[in-house]
């Protein structure tokens, strides 16, 4: 076969074509740092990444959810801890009321403004907030458990005597967030009875204090006070019960740390460039360009008006 002019012009332009295409190549993963930039390039290698990008996102939603969950658990942990030092303080003016002999109409007024406040900070504690949810409020996180506005707590199921009126289940509902496929931990604190019970407790402490309106040191407070030790052991429950889902949590925050290396691993093996093989080829491809362009010109450039000369 006759090798003519063009042929050699012809191949010497597919084989530099071909080479700065390679170029462009390994110039473009260089700069961006992956293997494929277009589902072209590889589809096998895009659909994998696309996978693993999607475990990544899940994982990131999920640790934004154990946030959440972290924020509830914590503030009903600190709300609680006001009710148990509440009640604790309730305890210290009920003893002294209790074992005061020379306990004097003052003294008595004084502990029953002080019972009064410790009662409505018990209330606030009750309607405890995180961002614009109501933390003991069940399901019902957009109503408060204590309602100021017509003073009183809802209506529940274990209220004794029955209650009277409709009865809301929502506010004794669990609250639950996902922190994992197919796992969700409920976040709320079921407390409504509780904050119910220490309101009343509260109703009949003040009862007792001013009882008389005067100095009466034969008033029992023996009932008050063992029944605020045992709203501190209820409270000291929900804590440990909060305690025991914090520790959880703290589970699922070092299990989903594991998916997320995991995932980010295997995307990072899938679609990122080894940068060492990449510029050696950069290196290797550019020399082979240069040889070419050096061999073109020793083919191409004599003509025949060369010859003609």
């Amino acid at each position: 076969m006759r090798v003519t002019q063009s042929m050699l012009s012809n191949n010497m332009l597919r084989n530099l074509s071909s080479s700065y295409n390679k170029l462009g190549k390994l110039q473009e993963q260089i700069d961006t740092g992956k293997k494929v930039t277009r589902p072209s390039d590889d589809p096998v290698v895009v659909m994998k990444s696309l996978g693993y990008g999607m475990q990544v996102e899940k994982v990131d939603q999920y640790q934004k959810n154990l946030g959440q969950v972290n924020n509830w658990l914590d503030s009903s942990e600190d709300a609680l801890d006001g009710a148990g030092s509440i009640l604790q303080r309730a305890k210290e003016l009920a003893t002294n009321a209790a074992n005061t002999g020379s306990m004097t109409k003052d003294d008595r007024d004084k502990i029953k403004i002080e019972l009064n406040q410790l009662q409505e900070q018990m209330r606030d504690l009750a309607n405890t907030k995180v961002g614009d949810k109501y933390l003991f409020s069940g399901t019902m996180t957009d109503k408060p458990l204590y309602d100021k506005d017509n003073g009183g707590y809802p209506n529940l199921a274990t209220d004794v005597p029955a209650p009277t009126g409709p009865i809301i289940d929502g506010y004794t509902s669990n609250v639950e967030i996902e922190v994992f496929d197919s796992v969700s931990l409920r976040v709320n604190t079921n407390a409504a009875e509780m904050f119910k019970d220490i309101d009343k407790l509260f109703d009949g402490l003040n009862a007792k204090v001013d009882a008389t309106g005067e100095a009466d040191d034969n008033i029992n407070f023996g009932e008050a006070i063992s029944n605020i030790d045992k709203q501190l052991d209820v409270v000291l429950t929900k804590r440990a019960d909060i305690g025991a889902r914090s520790n959880r949590a703290e589970l699922m925050h070092n299990r989903l740390e594991m998916q997320e290396g995991a995932a980010k691993k295997q995307r990072s093996l899938n679609e990122d460039v080894d940068m060492e093989k990449a510029i050696t080829e950069m290196i290797t491809s550019e020399s082979i360009h240069r040889a070419a362009l050096s061999v073109g010109a020793r083919i191409i450039q004599p003509s025949l008006v060369d010859f003609l000369r």
